[in-house]
């Protein structure tokens, strides 16, 4: 890999090849051959992705704490209510802040809520014992006292993407925080069973499961927990294996653009997210295969945590629950369930236009999405 920009400078020197360039075709093949080498030797200088400026407040370990002040210091348009991100466990923090002029914080920022969030940093496998739990009773209580801290405002607003939501749902209920004020839930796997084919190959890990509890002595806690970390590039083909035509027709598209200099920067930055995916320390896909896949744990609305239970009927705050009508990895069917676990009598369910990664950063989330939270949350912030 390292070789391919000296082959480059050599042959571009050539006699040969400045006569090539010097043609109209010649120009055109340079630049293709520059974009392609650029995007894929170079794509994460190319990315306009994680721009937007930050101050870290708090670190523990691996995790930090980030905060995004509000554009709006002020005045009727700023809100009280500080809004919490709380991300999934493998997803690197970009997504939230995909392009400069199609960033979720920024957006956030602009609406007048000052922004936290939480970055779990990248897992090696000396985090292989952290479980589901370690991050609920853990991390969770200890992050948001800081940021009570911080803010000097004792009402929160969080908002959970995919495994986001979960742990959000789960530190709400366990801990009986009532200074939680909103909920904003997003493609967070309530019912795996009911999330359309994947959920069909969920169901049927269920019963050679079963199999193996009544018939043997085996449980899969025996196993120990760095057997199952998931390397980031794992996640990363995992995910685009749920679209492979997408993905295909996605990287065709880059190949056929490979003269437009502004495309290849697009691709470098959609594609910042995706291909630079974190892992899943053991513990927790371990808890992941066996609570959410097997087991359907967050659809009976009773989560255990060692001697500690979690009730989801124990949630009373406002709640705002979202699916996507394109979303093959957690369908709106999947989230729908939530709202006969809780016990919020202001509760609303919503589905909107986009897939798993568009809600949050896709091209219609700015016109389709994101208004769709401020609007709802605005209301519930001062």
């Amino acid at each position: 890999m390292t070789q391919l920009p000296k082959v480059k400078d050599t042959f571009v020197n050539t006699k040969t090849a400045q006569s090539i360039l010097k043609t109209r075709a010649g120009k055109q093949a340079a630049q293709v051959f520059s974009n392609a080498a650029d995007r894929f030797l170079r794509g994460h200088q190319l990315a306009l992705s994680g721009k937007t400026p930050f101050e870290v407040v708090y670190e523990r370990e691996i995790i930090s704490l980030r905060f995004y002040k509000a554009d709006v210091e002020t005045g009727e348009n700023k809100h009280r209510v500080p809004l919490v991100i709380i991300p999934p466990l493998a997803a690197n923090t970009l997504v939230f802040d995909l392009f400069p002029d199609r960033s979720l914080i920024r957006y956030f920022q602009s609406q007048g809520f000052d922004v936290y969030m939480i970055d779990w940093g990248t897992p090696s496998r000396k985090q292989a014992k952290y479980n589901f739990g370690t991050y609920i009773k853990i991390f969770m209580p200890d992050f948001i006292s800081k940021i009570r801290e911080h803010s000097g405002q004792q009402q929160l607003s969080l908002y959970g993407w995919s495994l986001g939501g979960a742990i959000s749902l789960c530190y709400t209920s366990l801990f009986k925080d009532k200074n939680i004020k909103n909920l904003m839930i997003l493609a967070s796997p309530i019912n795996t069973h009911q999330s359309g084919y994947i959920g069909k190959l969920y169901q049927k890990l269920n019963t050679p499961a079963q199999w193996v509890r009544t018939n043997t002595n085996f449980r899969i806690r025996q196993i120990p927990s760095r057997y199952f970390h998931i390397h980031g590039w794992q996640n990363t083909l995992g995910f685009k294996l749920t679209d492979p035509v997408g993905n295909f027709k996605n990287y065709w598209q880059l190949l056929k653009n490979l003269n437009d200099r502004q495309f290849v920067i697009n691709h470098a930055t959609s594609s910042s997210f995706v291909d630079n995916m974190l892992a899943y320390p053991g513990g927790v896909m371990r808890d992941i295969i066996l609570r959410f896949w097997i087991d359907n744990e967050l659809s009976t609305g009773i989560v255990k945590f060692g001697d500690q239970t979690a009730h989801l009927k124990d949630i009373e705050c406002s709640v705002l629950a979202i699916g996507g009508d394109t979303d093959i990895i957690v369908t709106a069917e999947a989230v729908r369930p939530l709202m006969d676990l809780i016990s919020s009598p202001d509760k609303t369910f919503k589905i909107v236009s986009g897939g798993h990664m568009g809600l949050v950063s896709g091209s219609q989330a700015p016109q389709a999405v994101w208004p769709v939270i401020t609007a709802w949350l605005s209301q519930r912030s001062n």
